[in-house]
């Protein structure tokens, strides 16, 4: 057993009997030591554990289910502890509240991204089991006048000697008035019966047989649909409208004017959206109507070498030693990321209803007090008479942390006193985004005489999406910009810094953030090194890993995995590249050759994590499949581009997606580890891109240093 000694007992959160006889038990977090009072209840720090005297118990979870399986990893932490089986735990989703429910490892706001769902939720939910198992003893020791020792807790009863037992359910009202327990001891890992092991997801009947709700599912009585057109030109707003011919058109309700466009209101949504094609505006297009992207990449570039950088970490005089480097020995490069749509499945949509001064949120979100908090300013209302309930996310990818949709929806409930479902087209979702933003990275190396660099200089140079949603100060470093900025290896000069620059597009968090982008440079540039040094790209990084075991390992099980340097059949090659990100440690070999039509044909990716303790091994490793084919849209075939103003992908038709007959053989090498536990939803995400752009090089002798590499950018290299 494993004893967790938590704060002083007034800093614990009461319990309360929730109906008959339920027991609601708070998690107390060190650090976010906040209760509010709501309804009569005591809310508490992320998560509640509720028993009924049915013997029901729900994890109020809060983080949303978007895929990536937070519904069967949180219950599982509580179900190890009180020792039930895993099927008899419900999940239910928390309702907004910051100072309850905030993500402390995201800065505090009550929000799902980050990868960090598992890695805030891993002591916490377990101590609030084993608060929960020890208070059902206790009841039960009461109840039967025996000594505690003698009872034991499992499949959700508690027995005791002579045959004495009673479910958690009957015990649930008499453990809800026992203090809790300011020390419990929770499982030593080696005593795991359900963390650790791969466990079906508890979402996937309802997502199968179609019971389960997502946005684009909600039904309310007297509901009314939504179409929005808002200006080509993102930012524009309406000069003049006439609506006529939409009024008259079959099933048209009303039409509303918002600050983001015109919204047509139907019985349907085909309806809404029909008779919105035939309206008439006059659009203020704005300052972005002179946007493209060629000229904002331009702007970029000339920021790198005039804006103000901000220090990530210096060691040495890098630029000296490059400096003096002889003639031949420095390895300079550009690196361009491109700008990116989030594009999830379910196009963003959100249902509102405004009744007697109250409004009513339900959709998918991942980012519930901002949503709270952002409509009531956006309607005049107090936030406390703004309620949101959150569905499962058809995906999210960060598009649904940004909150216009529901705004919108909100403002149309409003203006017609009705249950609204605002619901976005595909092309409204895709020339709509706030997008992942271009990045230029220059980076310089001088190699000393056997190969390896001496000294690096990294600067990267893009747009701060932490400065738009938090307000970020220009003047201080943006964290979501740095990430794997700094690689894992061993240079004895280095200077790496950040540039920001404001190229006039809305941005906004996309998987894995910074990380692809600056591990799409790094390692690409390491394999450039070990080119010029006429070195194995695997031996040249094992090479400058010294003192880095956790790297070193997943990068040799990953080349071994592969088959690294073993013959590979005719016109192909491998590519190898290493990141480190939200405590995970990654390793991707990728196999690839070229179609006819000199696109390329990734046959297999071979992965080495390490991610510390798994929860669920089964959805690790999903999730390592998912973050792959991800990644490979923005390595090989994604791209945004904007001609005044507007952005030409409307569909995937223009924007493609990996398909099936194009997705990868994966496999994995999941590394048993007792490190504390890292995040998995997006570093596989960022560690592909590299390892394409490798194996491209490799087979093509083109260096293709701007995403995607597309049949015509490999040809121009």
């Amino acid at each position: 057993m494993n004893t967790v000694a938590q704060t002083s007992r007034r800093d614990f959160v009461k319990i309360t009997a929730l109906g008959a006889g339920g027991l609601l038990m708070g998690v107390a977090l060190p650090g976010l030591l906040k209760t509010a009072d709501a309804a009569g209840l005591l809310y508490t720090p992320n998560a509640w554990v509720h028993i009924s005297d049915d013997n029901t118990i729900t994890l109020i979870s809060a983080r949303s289910e978007m895929g990536q399986g937070v519904y069967t990893s949180m219950p599982m932490l509580i179900a190890e502890e009180l020792n039930v089986d895993i099927r008899k735990i419900k999940v239910a989703m928390a309702p907004p509240n910051a100072k309850i429910y905030g993500n402390p490892l995201l800065g505090g706001p009550q929000l799902t991204g980050g990868s960090t769902s598992v890695r805030d939720g891993w002591e916490k939910l377990r101590v609030a089991g084993a608060q929960v198992r020890e208070m059902l003893v206790s009841a039960a020791a009461a109840k039967w006048n025996v000594p505690v020792g003698e009872l034991t807790a499992s499949d959700g009863m508690v027995m005791g000697p002579r045959g004495m037992k009673a479910t958690y359910g009957e015990l649930a009202e008499a453990a809800s008035k026992l203090p809790v327990p300011e020390k419990v001891a929770i499982k030593d890992p080696k005593d795991f019966r359900i963390v650790g092991k791969r466990t079906p997801r508890l979402d996937t009947p309802a997502k199968v047989n179609g019971t389960a709700e997502f946005g684009i599912d909600v039904k309310l009585p007297g509901m009314v649909y939504a179409a929005l057109e808002q200006c080509p030109v993102i930012g524009g707003t309406v000069k003049s409208f006439n609506a006529e011919k939409a009024r008259v058109m079959p099933g048209v309700v009303a039409v509303v004017q918002i600050p983001d466009g015109i919204a047509v209101v139907a019985d349907s949504w085909w309806r809404a959206n029909v008779a919105r094609k035939t309206l008439d505006i006059v659009w203020d297009e704005g300052a972005g109507a002179t946007l493209n992207n060629a000229s904002m990449l331009a702007g970029i570039r000339a920021a790198a070498k005039t804006g103000k950088p901000l220090p990530i970490k210096a060691v040495g005089d890098a630029d000296a030693v490059i400096a003096a480097a002889a003639p031949g020995r420095v390895v300079r490069a550009e690196y361009v990321s491109q700008l990116l749509s989030h594009s999830p499945l379910e196009p963003m949509n959100f249902t509102a209803h405004y009744n007697g001064g109250k409004m009513r949120l339900i959709g998918p979100t991942q980012w519930q007090d901002g949503a709270q908090g952002t409509v009531a300013k956006a309607i005049g209302m107090k936030p406390e008479d703004v309620s949101v309930e959150t569905t499962f996310l058809g995906g999210g990818f960060g598009r649904r942390i940004d909150l216009d949709f529901i705004v919108q929806a909100a403002q149309i409930s409003k203006a017609i006193n009705k249950p609204v479902k605002l619901v976005w087209s595909r092309e409204d979702d895709m020339t709509h985004d706030f997008y992942r933003p271009q990045s230029v990275h220059n980076v310089a190396a001088a190699l000393g005489a056997d190969g390896k660099p001496t000294a690096m200089t990294f600067r990267m140079t893009s747009q701060s999406i932490t400065g738009r949603v938090f307000g970020l100060p220009g003047e201080i470093q943006d964290p979501l910009m740095t990430e794997a900025a700094l690689a894992a290896y061993e240079i004895p000069a280095i200077k790496h810094d950040i540039v920001k620059h404001d190229a006039g597009l809305r941005v906004g968090y996309w998987r894995s953030v910074s990380h692809m982008l600056n591990a799409f440079a790094n390692e690409s540039f390491v394999d450039e090194l070990a080119k010029a040094a006429g070195a194995d790209p695997y031996a040249y990084r094992m090479s400058m890993l010294a003192g880095q075991p956790r790297f070193a390992n997943v990068l040799k099980l990953a080349a071994e995995k592969s088959g690294w340097g073993t013959p590979l059949p005719a016109g192909r090659a491998r590519g190898i590249a290493l990141m480190e990100g939200y405590d995970t440690y990654m390793a991707q070999v990728a196999e690839v050759s070229m179609n006819p039509d000199g696109s390329v044909k990734v046959h297999r990716v071979t992965v080495a994590a390490d991610l510390g303790r798994m929860v669920n091994p089964d959805t690790v490793e999903a999730q390592i499949q998912s973050s792959i084919s991800f990644g490979m849209g923005a390595a090989l075939m994604q791209d945004i581009t904007l001609v005044n103003g507007r952005v030409q992908q409307t569909n995937f038709h223009q924007f493609p997606v990996v398909r099936m007959n194009e997705a990868p053989a994966i496999d994995i090498v999941l590394v048993n580890s007792t490190e504390k536990p890292g995040g998995i939803g997006e570093p596989a995400t960022a560690v592909v891109v590299p390892a394409i752009a490798n194996a491209v090089a490799t087979l093509t002798g083109k260096r293709v240093r701007q995403l995607p590499l597309t049949a015509d950018a490999i040809k121009a290299a």
